[in-house]
């Protein structure tokens, strides 16, 4: 990766003033990605009472990168950096850069770009060998010194006049992401009804499946806090237009808060995106990065003790008490799990069922698929992280078990009473598979209600708001634990 940077210093329209806390000298290209963020920002990522810290608008570095991510872009580049420069230099009133993120473009992208970038000095030019919006984002958002790191698609299709909105709650230290939406009531879009389709329906498979709360996780418009990009980033892998969604959905399941601002946006009718292979693309990154969350190769029980925000009073209100979030999101998720445990449950049933008795060849098939459903419905229906209570969810996860045993064991019963004792084997599996459905519909009141319920935390009297440690914790660190049954706020400006 090479850097051409026109960009020295903050602009001579700024307001900031040298007052502030002093930049470390020469930070500049990848070596910047090797400084301390406390060192690169001026203080801790929150501060005291666990609040966001605002950001010091007094930094001699540019207070926010804007990275534009181009291939093969060589028609409509140079237009887009005069129109992005010419808002800035009016409208924004601190320092900025622009950085155009070049991912192995074949045309005269990237020297159009270093034509643009002689001639504005806010203008900086990165240049890679691999190709993909993710890698390219990733790699310049770790590199710059600036502590606000914004993105925006080339054509410019979302109006500028959305950015103030998107980046003054990050300044402020209110949110920690900011990113447009093209789905809420108040945005303004025109564009044709496949992409429509296509957006809606992937933004409702990522609420449904994954327990997203943000809105449109596509909209080629976001930015983020520096420090706490440099939290997440180093756990993203996508290299392409997943990139967005993995890094939305890890900062959700790590407790941020994820400020949403409507946009007017029109469409660009000559994209070369493929929507459709994106949109497939997209679902291969969503299961990818669900196994990622259940074997732990994202550490979020740590992500969250070290970037979660402290407990706010509105946290006491029941609808931030469930986990998992809507009653409709866990019955899809739910249902989801149930669907692939009755499977299961039944290709084991009819395996066993060749060399054992009925009820042996049940009660071996519900056990083997009950301790895997308590698993998988307490990780992604209702949204519980880490060890923490682990083994008493899975104790009442077998008491729900022998509910479920008992129903199709009586089923069973009477079937084989029915029919004299020898029923044919249709017959038992109908009749088996139809309880098991009924034991399903059971097993999910017992585990809203009862196994997976929230359960508050009663604070030390006299405290300042900080949950006090169950006895059954004591002597283990609370803070994972505290955060992972309140879900993330995504907030839309309106």
């Amino acid at each position: 990766m090479t850097f051409t940077d026109q960009a020295s210093g903050a602009l001579p329209h700024s307001t900031a003033t040298p007052a502030g806390p002093a930049a470390p000298a020469a930070l500049s290209g990848l070596a910047v990605a090797d400084a301390p963020a406390q060192a690169r920002f001026g203080g801790p990522l929150t501060s005291p009472g666990s609040r966001r810290s605002a950001i010091d608008t007094r930094t001699s570095e540019p207070l926010l990168d804007v990275t534009i991510p181009v291939f093969n872009e060589e028609r409509d580049l140079e237009a887009c950096l005069r129109r992005l420069h010419a808002y800035l230099l009016g409208s924004f009133p601190h320092s900025f850069r622009i950085t155009v993120a070049d991912n192995a473009s074949t045309d005269g992208t990237l020297q159009t770009a270093e034509r643009v970038a002689r001639e504005l000095r806010e203008v900086n030019v990165v240049h890679m060998a691999e190709k993909g919006r993710g890698n390219a984002l990733r790699k310049v958002w770790l590199a710059s010194p600036s502590p606000v790191l914004a993105y925006m698609d080339v054509d410019l299709s979302t109006d500028l006049a959305a950015l103030g909105p998107l980046l003054a709650p990050l300044i402020s230290g209110h949110s920690d992401l900011a990113i447009g939406t093209r789905l809420t009531r108040n945005s303004r879009v025109v564009r044709g009804p496949k992409r429509e389709f296509i957006s809606r329906s992937y933004n409702f498979l990522l609420q449904s499946f994954m327990g997203a709360h943000f809105s449109d996780a596509q909209c080629g418009f976001k930015a983020i806090r520096a420090d706490v990009a440099r939290q997440l980033l180093p756990h993203t892998l996508d290299n392409a237009w997943f990139f967005d969604t993995e890094l939305l959905v890890l900062a959700e399941k790590c407790g941020l808060r994820v400020h949403e601002v409507p946009v007017d946006w029109t469409d660009d009718p000559d994209s070369s995106v493929d929507i459709v292979q994106t949109a497939i693309a997209d679902v291969r990154g969503m299961a990818r990065l669900s196994r990622d969350l259940v074997s732990g190769r994202i550490p979020v029980p740590e992500l969250r003790a070290a970037l979660t925000r402290g407990p706010l009073p509105a946290s006491s209100r029941a609808q931030e008490q469930s986990p998992g979030g809507s009653l409709f999101g866990q019955l899809v998720r739910f249902g989801s799990i149930g669907v692939a445990s009755t499977l299961a449950y039944l290709v084991i049933f009819l395996l066993c069922r060749g060399i054992m008795d009925p009820q042996l060849a049940n009660f071996l098939a519900l056990l083997t698929t009950a301790v895997a459903n308590t698993a998988a419905n307490r990780r992604f229906t209702f949204g519980i992280q880490g060890s923490s209570q682990a083994a008493r969810h899975h104790f009442e996860g077998l008491l729900v078990f022998g509910i479920g045993l008992a129903l199709t064991s009586g089923a069973l019963a009477v079937v084989h009473n029915a029919s004299g004792g020898a029923p044919d084997r249709w017959l038992e599996l109908v009749t088996v598979t139809a309880a098991n459905l009924a034991a399903t519909a059971v097993k999910f009141l017992l585990f809203r209600l009862v196994v997976f319920r929230h359960r508050p935390v009663t604070a030390v009297p006299g405290s300042t708001g900080t949950p006090a440690v169950p006895a059954s914790t004591a002597g283990t660190a609370p803070a994972p634990a505290a955060t992972d049954a309140s879900p993330p706020r995504t907030e839309t400006a309106q």
